[in-house]
């Protein structure tokens, strides 16, 4: 019996997924069923399962890419000397959420499904962990930055590290919810309103 290859496995698993996102974004994690996403990646039950054993499984393989892509784009930033301001950073991030992990998905339609993703986890044990465990991650690494920035004297050490992290995350997730809801957020607008406040003088305000 030939070998089948780790690249053709690969392929597999991203066409399931990739058909399992659509049916998400389309019908609703709760109006989906695992004979929905057979019929839209037109795979047999056995090929599916393989990979997948049930629903759950492929909603966590969604969320489980999204933090992966956005943990490299922390990763890459931290090896530069000095590593890229938040407003260039966090333009990278979301650029990379809804260009590399979309399936096929306009950018509205992949904002959704990740919003989705994050009301499902008030019900799901499972998922809660999986966002869990990758919130505390990019937690992790925005804090590994602001102490590369400060490194770099690019930020002052007044501040928790940690409530910096939490202040970008948040910042990530709102623009996301925008887009979810009313659409037309661009990522440039994050970069300016960003890189405004950035400029702000507190002497001048104080």
């Amino acid at each position: 019996m030939a070998r089948v290859s780790q690249e053709h496995l690969d392929a597999r698993r991203r066409q399931i997924l990739s058909g399992a996102a659509h049916c998400f974004a389309r019908n609703g994690f709760h109006g989906t069923s695992m004979q929905d996403v057979l019929k839209e990646v037109g795979l047999s039950a056995g090929a599916v399962y393989r990979y997948f054993p049930g629903k759950e499984d492929l909603i966590a393989a969604i969320a489980d890419e999204a933090f992966d892509s956005i943990r490299r784009a922390f990763a890459e930033a931290a090896e530069l000397t000095p590593p890229p301001t938040p407003d260039v950073l966090l333009g990278r991030v979301v650029r990379g959420v809804f260009e590399g992990q979309v399936y096929g998905l306009d950018r509205r339609t992949c904002a959704a499904l990740v919003v989705q993703v994050w009301a499902e986890t008030m019900r799901n044990e499972r998922l809660a962990r999986t966002l869990g465990e990758g919130y505390a991650g990019m937690r992790e690494a925005w804090t590994t930055l602001v102490e590369a920035y400060r490194a770099a004297g690019l930020m002052s050490c007044d501040v928790p590290a940690d409530d910096v992290a939490r202040t970008l995350i948040a910042t990530a997730q709102g623009f996301i919810a925008q887009e979810a809801l009313f659409g037309g957020v661009e990522p440039e607008a994050l970069e300016n309103g960003l890189r405004g406040l950035m400029s702000m003088d507190p002497q001048k305000i104080s």
